[in-house]
C-alpha cells in the first residue's frame, strides 16, 4: 500500500519528544512522494516540521486509531512499534487504572505503587477455569493457563517473573504462588499451601533488603517448584536460589540497607529470649548502618520479626534452631563492630586491641575461643612445601577477611534455611508434575557496574535467548497450523553476546584462569580482555578514557562495566584457619553449617545443583587447602544458569515482565523514559517485532464478516462466509502480500487493520452524513411546515381582529356623537341653573348675616361677662386640679415600680411548668373571689347611694319646710320680731342644720370618690387577672403543643429505631442463619471426607475369609444424628445393636478393639436382659391364656347382662342425640329469627362465640352419631347370632329370651321379631297354643318394661334438655347484660377527655378480652375431658365387643353358620376405618429403605403419583411405630431414613432430578413430623381427623432438627448441583452472545484467543439459560416441592446468573460498550419475563439482578457533565463505588463515535460517593448461597386415604 494513501491530511503520526520519548501530530496536509518535510501540528496546537531521512526517506510512525487505543493485547494494534505499544500502556495505566496488559505470551504488570482489590478470593475464583483471552489481562490468568495446561497436555510448566529491581517481580510470584494454593489446594492434611506460601516471608526477611529503587528489593533469585500429584493437588515445593548479593552483608550504599533480618533482630532486642544476644539500635552496628537509612517508612520491623519466626514454625523450624539462627546473625552483627588496628612500628602488621567487646560477644555467642580468633583475624598460615608460616596480614587485608568471614557465615545461614524449607515443602509421595516460579533479576545497569551486575546480565542473555526462539517457534507454529506460506523471520540472536561471555577464552574462562594466577589482578585481567576481544568482538568495546573497564553491547543496552572488584568476588576467599575456629564451636548449629559430610547444592554459594526432580539447597563445604583447586562464583553460576535453562526448555513457559513505571514510587505515575528502557530491556519490543515481522493481526472469517460488514455490497454476501472475505479483500487491499487465507483465519500485515477500520469508519461516516442529511432535511421541512401553518391562522386571526376593531370603532364614533349632543345640553341647562341658585342664595345669605352681626354684637357683650367669670373658675380648678394629678402621678410610678419589682419575682417564681399549673389552678378561684368581692362592693356602694339620696330628699323637704317657715316668719315679721329670741335660736338651728349638709354631702363625695378609685384599682386588677391568665392560657397551649410535638417526635423516633431495630434483628438473624447453614456445609465436607478416607481405607485393608460388604448405605455411623436423650440403654436395644453388628462386618474393622470389646460386652448384657424378659414374657402369655380359658365361662354367663346394657346404652345416646339435634336446631332458629338490638344480630361478637359453640357441639354430636351406628350395626349383628343360636334350642331359656326382647328399639321391632319367632320356629301351631305357652304374655310383658324405661329415659333426657336450654338462656341473658354493659360504658367514655377514653378503652378491652379467654379455656378443658370420657368409653366398649365376637365364633361352629345364615339388618355400615399408619415388620426396615429410597426412580414417582409420596409413606410408618410405644424402632427407622437419603445424594450427587426430590420430600417429611407433633402451634390448619392422628408417645423434635439439618444440606448440594449447571452458560448466554443481533460490533483480537460472540454449535444462548430454568422449574414442581421453596431456588439462581455475569463483565474489557448495556438489559427482560409467567414475581429473584441492571444502565447512560454524575451516583445504589469506577475505567467504545469516559468526570464520581458507607470488594461473592428457611406448609391430604401402587414393590407394609 502506498505511503501517499496512509499520510494524507490529518492522519496522525509520532515523532520523537526529548521529554515524553514520542509526541502525537497530526498532519496538515497530505504527503506526496518526494517531500522532504512533513508539516505537523502537535497537540498542543503547535505548528512544526518532520524532517525526513534523505538517505533511508523513513516516515514517522503512524498512530493508531483511537478504537484501537486501550486494547487487552498489545499485538491487537495495528501498527506495531515502540510508540503505540508506550501509548497504549499509558492509556491503560493511567486511565483506566489497568497494571496488566498482555503483549502475545507476555503479560506485562506495570506496579502501581498502590494496594490494589484485585487479588482477592474472589478474584481467584473468577479466573479459575477461564480461557486466558476471555478475562482481562491478570497474573491469575497465565498462573490459570499454566495449570490448565499441565492438567491438559501433561507437561511441566514455568513462569519466568522478570524485571528490574522495583518492577513487582517478588509480589507477582507471591501472588501466582497463592493462586495454585488457593484452586489446586492440598492433597494431605500437611496443608502444603500454607507452607509453600508461608516460606515467603521467611525468605524475603533473609533475601530482600531496601535500596535506592525498592524497599524490598530480592537481592537473589529463586526458582520455586510446586508440585502436583495426579489429582493435580498440590504436595510439595522445592526452591532453587541464584546468586545471593553477599557484598551487602558488610557494605551497603548510600539510603539503602542490609537484609531485614538484621534489623528486625535489633528491633526485638527487648524480648527476653533475645537479651543474651546484647543486641542495641541499628545505628550502633556498622554493617547496618552504612547507607545511613535503617528505617523503612510504614514498616514495623518488630512486627515482621513476629511473621518471620511464625513462619519459620509452620515450616518445622523449632524454637532452638531459630535461637541458633539469631545467634549466629547477632554474631555476625557484633563482627562487623571488631575494630582491627595498624602496628605504628610496622605496616605490614595489625592486632585487635585486648579485651574488645564486640569481639568477646562474637566469640560468646558462637562458642568459639577467644584468643584463637582474635589470632587468625589478623594472621594467616602460608603452607609451602615442606613448611608452614604464620603470617601476619595488614589492616586492610585483615578487615577485608574479616568481612569475607561475615558473608561466609551469612551465606552459610542463609543456605541452610533454605535447604531446611526445601526439606519442610519436600513431597511424602510421588510428584506427578511442577510449576515453576522464576522470580529473577531484570536487566540491570547503573553508573558502576560490577561483578553482580555482570552475572545478572549474563543470565538475562540466556533468558532472553531462550524467550525470542519459544517466541519464534509459536509464530512458525501458528503459520503451520494454519497451512499459510511462511518465509524466515529474521529477529535478534544473543548468541554472540552469549559467546563473548561464556564460549572458551571468554570473559568467564579468562577471570578464572587470571584468579589462577599467583599476582592475577583486575588490571592484568582488563588487559587480557583487551587484548583478546578488543577489535575482535563487535559486542566488546574499551572505554576510551579508562583502562580498568570494558563495554558490552547487550541485547538491551550497552554496559560499561568497572574492573576493580571482579577477581575478588570471583575467587570469594575465606581463610581456612577462621572456619577450622568456627568448626570447634561448642555451638550446634554452627558445626553443621561447617559439616563436610552434608553436602547440599546451591548457586548461591558455589556447588551445583542436584537433578531437578530432587533439588536442595546445600550447605556450604568446608574450605579445602590453599592450594586445592576451588571452583570459582562465575563457574558455580554457570553451572546452575545452564541447568536451570535446560529445566526450561523442558517445561512450557509462561512470561510475566514487571514494569517499574517511576523511580519516585508515586501511585499510578508513568514515566515514558524509564518505561521504554525497560520495554527494550525485559523483550516486550522485540517481541512485537517479531509479531510485526510475519502476520500480527489475525481475524476468524466470521470475526471478520461481522465486523467489515458494513463494507460488502449485497451482491459480495454469500453462503460461504470464507469466500465472501476473500472476494471483499481482494476489492479492497490490492496487494496481496499484505494478508493470507489460512485454515480458519485471516492473517494481515501491520497495518492493514488500521485501514480496514479507516474504510470502515469512512463508510459509516458517510452514511451518518447521509442519515444526518435526510433527517435535517426532514426536520427543517417539518418546522417550515408547522411554522407557515403557525404563520396563515396568525393572519387570520389578526385579520379578523383588526376587522371587528374597525366596526367597533365606528360604533363607538356615532355613539360619541350623540352622547356629545346630549351632553352640551345638559351642560348649559345646568349652568343656567346654577347661576339663578347662586344668585338667590347670595341675597339671603348677605341679608342674614346682616342680622346675625347685629345680633351677635349685642349677645357678645352679654356673654363677656360669662366667659370672664367662668374663666376665671376654671383657671383656678384647672390648677388645683393640674397639682392633683401630679400628685396622684407621683404615686402611680411608685407603685408601679413596686409592681415591677414585684411582678418580677412573680415571673421568676412562674417559669416552671408546676408553677403555671399551681398558677393556672388557684387563678379560678381567686377571679370568682374577687368577682364575689366586687359584687359585694357595689351592693355596698348601692346601699349608699341610697341612703345618700334618702338624705338629699330628707334635706329638701327640711328646706322646703325651712323656706315656708322663713315665708311664715316674714310674714309675721312683727310677731317674729317679738320672738326675736326664739328666731336667734332658729337660725342657730338651721346653722348647724347647713353645717351637717355640707358634712353630708363632704361624705357622699368621699364616698363616691373611693368608690369610683376602688371601682378602678378593680377594674386594673382584673385586666391584669385577665391578662395574666390569658398569658398562662397561652403558655399552656404552647407547652401543650410543644408536649404533642415531642411526642409525635418521640414515637416516630421509636418506630424509626423499631424499625430499625427489627431489620437489624433480621439482618443478624440471616446472618446466623447464613452461618449456621455455612458451619453445617463444613460439617457435611468433612462428613464426606471421613467417609471418603474410610472407604480409601477399606478398599486398603485385606477382605478376610467369609467377610461380607453390605450396602454403603449402612456402613456410616447409625448413631451420628441420635442425641443423648433418644439414645437410652433399654432392654429392647440390644436385638437392634446385635443386627447392626453383624450387618456392618466392615466397621468393626476400622473400630479401635477396647471400643469393640467393650461394645461385645454390653451386647452380651444385653442378651442376657432380652432372654429373661422373653421367659417372662412367655409365662405371662400362659398365664394369660390359661385366665381366659377360665374367664370365658363366666363371660357366658354375663354376656346376657352386657347385650341389655349395650342396648340401653344404645339407646340412650341415640335418643340424645335427637333431642339434642333438635334442641340444637331450635335454638339456633330462634337465635337467628330473634331480633334483639344489638345482641343477638348476625355478626354480634355474642352471636358469633355461641354459634361456634353450637356448631362445635353440632360435629361433636355427629361424631358420637357415627360411633353409635357403629355401635348399633355390631350389636345388632351379635343379637341376631344370639338370637338364631336360642332358636336352636327350642327356645328353652325364656328369661334370656325376654332379656333379649329388652334389647330391641321399638314396638315395631319387637312385633316383627315376633312375627319372625312365629313363622320360623311355631309355623305349625295356632295362636291358642302359643298363648298356652305364655310367651304372649312374657312379650307383653316385655313391651311394657321397654316402654317405661323408654319413658323414664325420654324423661330424663328432657330435663337434661330443659337445663341446657335454660343455660343457654342465661347465657344469651348475660350477653344482653354484657352488651348494655358495654353501651353504658361506651356512653361514659364518649363524656371523657381523648386520652382518658382511650386509655379507659383499653382497659375495658383487656378485662373483656381476659375473661373471655379465661371462659374460652374453661369450655375447652370440659371439652377435652368430655372427649376423653367418651374416647375411653368407647374403648372399653371395643373391647368387649371384640371379645363377644370371639366368644361367639368359638361357641358357634362353622356348619352351623353355614346352615342358617344370619338375616340382613337395614343399618348402614362404612367400610373399614383406616388409622393412616403402615405396620412393618422388623426385618423388612432395609428392604423399606432400599426399595423407598435406595432404589426409587423420581421420574416415574413424580409423574404418576401424588407428590410427597415417599415422605407420607415413611410419616406413617413412624405413626405405627409411635402407636405400638416401640421407640427402638422409631430410632432406626429415621436414622435409617436419614442415611439411606445421604448415600443416595452421595452416590447421584450431580442429578438435579434426584436432589431436587429428595429435598421435596425431606422438606414433606419435615413438615409432617411438625403436622402431627401434637403442638398446638403446628394444630391450627389441621382438621380433627388429623388431629387424630397426632404422634402420642415420643417427642420427635429433636429429629426434626437433625431432618431440619439435612434438608439444609439437601439445598446447599442443589445449589452447587445449579450453580455446575448453569456456570458454563451464564457468560457465555448473557455476556457473549448477541441476542439481539447487529447492535454490537467486534474490535481486532490480538494473539489471545477470545470467544466469539457469534452463536456457534455448542456455543450457549440466553435461550439455553431460559431452557435450563424452564427444565428446573417444572422439576421442582413436578416433585410437589414447597412453593416457598421454589422461591428460594429461584432466587438463588437468578443471583448466581447476575453475581457471574457481573463478575465477568468488571474483568472483561471488550465487554464494558454501550451495546453490550442493551444487550444485558434485554437478557435481563428475558429473564424478568420468565419469573411473570411462572407468577414468581415475589420471590426476590429480580431484586437479586439488580446490581447487574444498573451496571448495564451505567454503560448506556450518559458520562459528560456533573448533572449525569449526579444522576450515576443516584441511580446506581446497588453496586458499590470500586464497581462503578471499574465499570467506567473499562468502558470502551466500539466505533469511532462513541466517546470515552475522561478521567475527571472518573474523579467527580470519585468525590461523589467519597461519604459512601460500602464494601471496597470489587466482586460479588458468586459462591454466596442465601440461609435458607422452610417455613411450615401443612398437608391437607388425610393420610388414610393415601393408596400404595405396586410398582414401589411395598406389598410388604400393612395399611392399619
Amino acid at each position: 500500500m502506498a505511503a501517499s494513501e496512509l499520510f494524507t491530511k490529518f492522519a496522525r503520526v509520532w515523532i520523537p519528544d526529548t521529554v515524553d520519548v514520542w509526541q502525537s501530530a497530526e498532519l496538515l496536509k497530505d504527503y506526496k512522494s518526494g517531500d522532504t518535510v512533513l508539516h505537523l501540528k502537535t497537540e498542543d496546537d503547535k505548528e512544526t516540521q518532520y524532517r525526513i531521512d534523505p538517505e533511508t526517506k523513513e516516515l514517522p510512525p503512524l498512530r493508531n486509531p483511537d478504537i484501537l487505543v486501550g486494547e487487552n493485547d498489545l499485538t491487537a494494534l495495528s501498527y506495531l512499534h515502540e510508540p503505540a505499544i508506550l501509548h497504549n500502556l499509558k492509556v491503560r495505566f493511567m486511565d483506566s487504572k489497568l497494571i496488566y496488559t498482555y503483549c502475545g505470551i507476555v503479560l506485562v504488570a506495570i506496579n502501581p505503587y498502590e494496594q490494589l482489590p484485585i487479588y482477592g478470593e474472589d478474584i481467584i475464583n473468577a479466573y479459575s477455569g477461564q480461557n486466558m483471552g476471555d478475562m482481562d489481562p491478570h497474573i491469575f490468568a497465565v498462573a490459570e493457563e499454566a495449570y490448565k495446561q499441565m492438567a491438559r497436555d501433561e507437561r511441566n510448566q514455568s513462569i519466568i517473573v522478570s524485571g528490574e529491581s522495583g518492577a513487582g517481580k517478588t509480589v507477582s510470584a507471591k501472588y501466582a504462588m497463592r493462586y495454585f494454593a488457593t484452586v489446586s489446594g492440598s492433597a494431605s492434611e500437611a496443608n502444603v499451601e500454607e507452607k509453600v506460601l508461608a516460606s515467603n516471608p521467611i525468605m524475603e526477611s533473609i533475601g530482600n533488603a531496601k535500596t535506592t529503587r525498592n524497599d524490598n528489593s530480592s537481592r537473589f533469585g529463586k526458582y520455586i517448584e510446586i508440585g502436583f500429584d495426579k489429582k493435580y493437588r498440590i504436595i510439595g515445593a522445592n526452591m532453587r536460589t541464584y546468586l545471593l548479593e553477599k557484598s551487602r552483608v558488610v557494605f551497603q550504599a548510600e539510603d539503602e540497607r542490609n537484609y531485614h533480618i538484621l534489623y528486625q533482630l535489633c528491633a526485638s532486642k527487648h524480648l527476653p529470649e533475645f537479651k543474651e544476644l546484647r543486641l542495641g539500635h541499628a545505628q550502633n552496628f556498622s554493617y547496618t548502618n552504612f547507607g545511613g537509612s535503617p528505617v523503612i517508612e510504614g514498616i514495623d520491623d518488630a512486627k515482621e520479626m513476629i511473621s518471620t519466626r511464625h513462619a519459620c514454625s509452620l515450616l518445622g523450624i523449632n524454637e532452638s534452631h531459630q535461637m541458633g539462627i539469631f545467634r549466629v546473625l547477632a554474631a555476625v552483627l557484633h563482627l562487623g563492630n571488631v575494630t582491627i588496628k595498624a602496628n605504628d612500628r610496622d605496616a605490614e602488621n595489625c592486632f585487635i586491641p585486648p579485651k574488645t567487646e564486640h569481639l568477646i560477644i562474637f566469640c560468646e555467642l558462637l562458642g568459639v575461643d577467644y584468643e584463637q580468633m582474635a589470632h587468625w583475624l589478623c594472621h594467616r598460615k602460608i603452607i609451602t612445601g615442606s613448611e608452614t608460616y604464620i603470617k601476619p596480614m595488614p589492616m586492610v587485608q585483615a578487615i577485608n577477611a574479616r568481612d569475607a568471614l561475615a558473608k561466609h557465615i551469612y551465606a552459610s545461614v542463609f543456605n541452610w534455611i533454605v535447604h531446611h524449607v526445601n526439606r519442610a515443602l519436600r513431597a511424602s509421595v510421588k510428584q506427578h508434575s511442577f510449576i515453576g516460579v522464576l522470580d529473577i533479576y531484570g536487566f540491570e545497569t547503573f553508573d558502576i557496574n560490577s561483578f553482580e551486575q555482570f552475572c545478572i546480565n549474563y543470565a538475562n542473555e540466556k533468558l532472553q535467548q531462550q524467550f525470542n526462539m519459544h517466541v519464534f517457534k509459536l509464530e512458525q507454529e501458528e503459520y503451520m497450523k494454519e497451512q499459510i506460506p511462511w518465509t524466515l523471520i529474521d529477529f535478534y540472536d544473543n548468541q554472540p553476546c552469549i559467546n563473548l561471555i561464556e564460549a572458551k577464552l571468554g570473559i568467564l574462562d579468562l577471570l578464572d584462569e587470571e584468579c589462577k594466577m599467583p599476582r592475577g589482578s583486575d588490571d592484568t585481567w582488563a588487559q587480557k580482555l583487551y587484548n583478546t576481544h578488543l577489535n575482535k568482538c563487535a559486542l566488546f568495546r574499551k572505554p576510551r578514557m579508562s583502562n580498568r573497564a570494558f563495554i558490552i553491547q547487550h541485547f538491551a543496552d550497552q554496559v560499561e562495566y568497572q574492573c576493580e572488584g571482579f577477581l575478588e568476588k570471583n575467587k570469594d576467599t575465606v581463610y581456612e584457619e577462621q572456619i577450622t575456629v568456627l568448626k570447634a564451636s561448642k555451638l550446634t548449629l554452627l558445626a553443621e553449617l561447617f559439616q563436610e559430610e552434608k553436602q547440599v547444592s546451591s548457586p548461591t554459594d558455589g556447588r551445583p545443583p542436584f537433578a531437578r526432580a530432587t533439588v536442595k539447597s546445600a550447605k556450604p563445604r568446608a574450605l579445602q587447602p590453599s592450594k586445592e583447586h576451588k571452583k570459582s562464583v562465575g563457574h558455580q553460576f554457570r553451572n546452575s544458569l545452564h541447568l536451570l535453562m535446560e529445566t526450561l526448555n523442558a517445561t512450557t513457559p509462561h512470561y510475566v515482565r514487571c514494569i517499574k513505571p517511576n523511580d519516585d514510587k508515586f501511585a499510578f505515575t508513568f514515566d515514558p523514559k524509564r518505561a521504554v528502557q525497560q520495554l527494550r530491556a525485559c523483550g516486550v519490543l522485540e517481541t512485537i517485532r517479531i509479531s510485526a515481522a510475519g502476520f500480527p493481526s489475525r481475524w476468524t472469517y466470521q470475526e471478520f464478516f461481522n465486523r467489515y460488514r458494513v463494507l460488502m455490497k449485497q451482491k459480495d454476501v454469500l453462503n460461504d462466509k470464507k469466500l465472501t472475505c476473500k472476494n471483499v479483500l481482494e476489492k479492497l487491499i490490492k496487494d496481496q502480500d499484505k494478508y493470507q487465507f489460512g485454515k480458519t483465519k485471516i492473517f494481515f500485515r501491520a497495518g492493514q487493520v488500521a485501514y480496514l477500520e479507516k474504510l470502515r469508519a469512512d463508510k459509516l461516516r458517510v452514511a451518518c452524513i447521509r442519515i444526518q442529511k435526510t433527517i435535517r432535511s426532514w426536520l427543517q421541512r417539518k418546522k417550515y411546515l408547522r411554522m407557515r401553518s403557525a404563520a396563515i391562522t396568525i393572519q387570520r386571526y389578526v385579520r379578523g381582529y383588526q376587522a371587528r376593531c374597525y366596526a367597533q370603532f365606528l360604533r363607538r364614533t356615532r355613539a360619541a356623537i350623540l352622547i356629545q349632543k346630549y351632553q352640551r345640553m345638559y351642560a348649559a341647562r345646568q349652568k343656567f341653573l346654577r347661576f339663578r341658585s347662586a344668585t338667590i342664595v347670595i341675597q339671603s345669605f348677605i341679608r342674614g348675616f346682616r342680622g346675625r352681626r347685629q345680633f351677635k354684637a349685642i349677645l357678645r357683650e352679654q356673654k363677656a361677662t360669662i366667659l370672664q367669670k367662668h374663666m376665671r373658675g376654671w383657671m383656678a380648678r384647672l390648677k388645683y386640679r393640674r397639682t392633683h394629678l401630679a400628685i396622684i402621678y407621683l404615686q402611680c410610678c411608685y407603685r408601679r415600680m413596686m409592681a415591677k419589682r414585684e411582678l418580677k419575682k412573680l415571673k421568676i417564681e412562674a417559669r416552671s411548668v408546676e408553677h403555671y399549673k399551681t398558677l393556672n389552678i388557684g387563678m379560678e378561684n381567686k377571679i370568682l373571689q374577687l368577682q364575689c368581692k366586687v359584687n359585694h362592693q357595689t351592693k355596698e356602694m348601692k346601699s349608699l347611694l341610697e341612703k345618700l339620696v334618702s338624705l338629699e330628699s330628707t334635706y329638701t323637704n327640711e328646706t322646703d319646710k325651712l323656706r315656708t317657715e322663713v315665708d311664715r316668719l316674714r310674714v309675721n315679721e312683727g310677731s317674729a320680731k317679738v320672738s326675736n329670741n326664739k328666731i336667734t335660736s332658729l337660725m342657730e338651728e338651721i346653722a348647724i342644720l347647713r353645717k351637717e349638709l355640707v358634712e353630708t354631702q363632704g361624705q357622699k363625695k368621699r364616698l363616691e370618690e373611693s368608690a369610683d378609685k376602688y371601682k378602678a384599682e378593680t377594674d386594673v386588677v382584673l385586666a391584669q387577672l385577665k391578662e395574666q391568665n390569658a398569658l398562662l392560657k397561652s403558655e399552656k397551649d404552647d407547652l401543650n403543643l410543644r408536649i404533642q410535638v415531642q411526642a409525635k417526635e418521640i414515637t416516630e423516633s421509636m418506630e424509626k429505631q423499631n424499625e430499625e431495630e427489627t431489620k437489624q434483628l433480621q439482618v443478624d438473624l440471616n446472618d446466623e442463619r447464613s452461618r449456621y447453614q455455612s458451619l453445617l456445609n463444613e460439617f457435611c465436607k468433612l462428613e464426606e471426607r471421613y467417609d471418603n478416607l474410610k472407604e480409601e481405607m477399606s478398599l486398603a485393608s485385606i477382605t478376610k475369609p467369609g467377610h461380607r460388604r453390605t450396602d454403603s448405605t449402612h456402613s456410616s455411623n447409625e448413631s451420628e444424628y441420635t442425641y443423648n436423650s433418644l439414645l437410652s440403654s433399654e432392654p429392647g436395644e440390644s436385638e437392634d445393636v446385635t443386627r447392626r453388628t453383624e450387618e456392618y462386618p466392615e466397621q468393626k474393622g476400622a473400630l479401635d478393639m477396647s471400643l469393640f470389646l467393650k461394645l461385645q460386652k454390653s451386647v452380651a448384657k444385653l442378651e442376657m436382659e432380652k432372654q429373661a424378659l422373653q421367659d417372662e414374657l412367655d409365662g405371662k402369655e400362659e398365664q394369660a391364656l390359661r385366665s381366659k380359658k377360665e374367664t370365658e365361662d363366666q363371660q357366658l354367663q354375663a354376656r346376657s347382662t352386657e347385650l341389655e346394657y349395650e342396648s340401653l346404652k344404645r339407646q340412650e345416646l341415640e335418643s340424645e342425640n335427637k333431642k339434642l339435634k333438635n334442641e340444637l336446631n331450635e335454638l339456633h332458629k330462634a337465635l337467628t329469627d330473634k331480633s334483639v338490638p344489638q345482641a343477638t344480630a348476625p355478626g354480634s361478637p355474642a352471636y358469633k362465640v355461641l354459634l361456634d359453640h353450637l356448631n362445635a357441639a353440632t360435629e361433636e354430636l355427629e361424631v358420637r352419631k357415627e360411633e353409635v351406628l357403629i355401635l348399633r350395626s355390631q350389636l345388632v349383628s351379635q343379637k341376631e347370632a344370639v338370637a338364631c343360636k336360642e332358636n336352636k334350642e327350642t327356645m328353652t331359656e325364656p328369661i334370656l329370651f325376654l332379656e333379649d326382647v329388652r334389647k330391641m328399639k321399638d314396638q315395631g321391632e319387637i312385633t316383627q321379631a315376633f312375627v319372625g319367632l312365629k313363622e320360623s320356629n311355631r309355623p305349625s301351631q295356632d295362636c291358642q297354643l302359643l298363648n298356652e305357652d305364655g310367651e304372649l304374655w312374657i312379650v307383653y310383658e316385655g313391651l311394657k318394661q321397654t316402654n317405661r324405661l323408654l319413658e323414664s329415659q325420654l324423661q330424663g333426657q328432657k330435663k337434661v334438655y330443659e337445663n341446657e336450654l335454660e343455660i343457654l338462656r342465661g347465657e344469651v341473658q348475660n350477653l344482653k347484660e354484657e352488651i348494655n354493659r358495654q353501651q353504658q360504658l361506651l356512653a361514659q367514655n364518649l363524656q371523657l377527655p381523648p386520652e382518658a377514653r382511650i386509655e379507659a378503652s383499653l382497659q375495658h378491652e383487656i378485662t373483656r378480652l381476659t375473661n373471655e379467654n379465661l371462659d374460652l379455656m374453661e369450655q375447652l378443658e370440659k371439652q377435652d375431658k368430655t372427649v376423653r370420657k367418651l374416647k375411653k368409653q368407647l374403648k372399653v366398649f371395643a373391647k368387649k365387643i371384640g371379645e363377644l365376637e370371639v366368644g361367639q365364633t368359638e361357641n358357634v361352629s362353622p356348619a352351623q353358620l353355614a346352615d342358617e345364615p344370619i338375616r340382613p339388618v337395614n343399618i348402614p355400615r362404612k367400610e373399614k376405618d383406616f388409622q393412616g399408619m403402615l405396620e412393618y415388620k422388623k426385618d423388612d426396615e432395609l428392604k423399606l429403605i432400599k426399595n423407598l429410597i435406595l432404589e426409587l426412580k423420581p421420574r416415574g414417582v413424580a409423574v404418576n403419583l401424588i407428590p410427597g409420596l415417599p415422605a407420607y409413606i415413611l410419616f406413617m410408618c413412624v405413626r405405627h411405630a409411635d402407636y405400638i410405644n416401640d421407640d427402638q424402632r422409631v430410632r432406626s427407622l429415621l436414622t435409617s431414613t436419614i442415611n439411606g437419603i445421604k448415600k443416595i445424594l452421595k452416590k447421584r450427587s450431580d442429578d438435579f432430578e434426584i436432589v431436587s426430590f429428595w429435598l421435596s420430600n425431606t422438606s414433606r417429611f419435615l413438615h409432617c413430623l411438625k403436622q402431627y407433633s401434637g403442638e398446638e402451634a403446628f394444630m391450627k390448619h389441621n382438621t380433627p381427623r388429623q388431629n387424630d392422628h397426632c404422634l402420642r408417645n415420643f417427642d420427635l423434635a429433636e429429629y426434626r432438627q437433625v431432618i431440619s439439618d439435612l434438608a439444609i444440606q439437601i439445598y446447599q448440594q442443589l445449589t452447587k448441583v445449579l450453580e455446575n449447571a448453569l456456570q458454563p452458560m451464564i457468560v457465555s448466554g448473557m455476556l457473549e452472545h448477541e441476542t439481539i443481533q447487529g447492535v454490537s460490533g467486534l474490535k481486532p483480537t490480538g494473539l489471545r484467543k477470545r470467544t466469539s460472540s457469534v452463536a456457534d454449535e455448542g456455543t450457549y444462548t440466553l435461550d439455553s439459560i431460559v431452557r435450563q430454568l424452564n427444565n428446573f422449574h417444572s422439576i421442582m414442581c413436578q416433585h410437589g416441592m414447597d412453593p416457598e421453596l421454589i422461591k428460594q431456588i429461584v432466587k438463588q439462581m437468578f443471583y448466581i446468573i447476575g453475581s457471574v455475569t457481573l463478575n465477568n463483565l468488571l474483568l472483561r474489557k471488550d465487554m464494558c460498550s454501550w451495546s453490550k448495556g442493551m444487550q444485558i438489559r434485554y437478557n435481563v427482560s428475558q429473564l424478568e419475563e420468565w419469573l411473570r409467567d411462572k407468577n414468581l414475581q415475589t420471590s426476590g429473584a429480580k431484586e437479586t439482578l439488580e446490581p447487574l441492571i444498573q451496571a448495564a444502565q451505567l454503560l448506556q447512560v450518559k458520562k459528560k457533565t456533573d448533572e449525569d454524575a449526579e444522576a450515576i451516583c443516584s441511580m446506581c445504589n446497588a453496586i458499590t463505588t470500586a464497581q462503578i469506577v471499574k465499570v467506567l475505567n473499562l468502558y470502551t467504545p466500539v466505533n469511532e463515535f462513541e466517546e470515552r469516559v475522561t478521567a475527571s468526570f472518573i474523579r467527580t464520581i470519585q468525590v461523589r460517593l467519597q461519604n459512601r458507607k460500602d464494601s471496597p470488594q470489587l466482586l460479588m461473592d458468586a459462591k454466596h448461597i442465601f440461609p435458607v428457611t422452610f417455613p411450615f406448609n401443612p398437608s391437607s391430604l388425610a393420610l388414610e386415604s393415601i393408596q400404595i401402587p405396586g410398582s414401589m414393590n411395598l406389598g410388604f407394609l400393612l395399611r392399619v
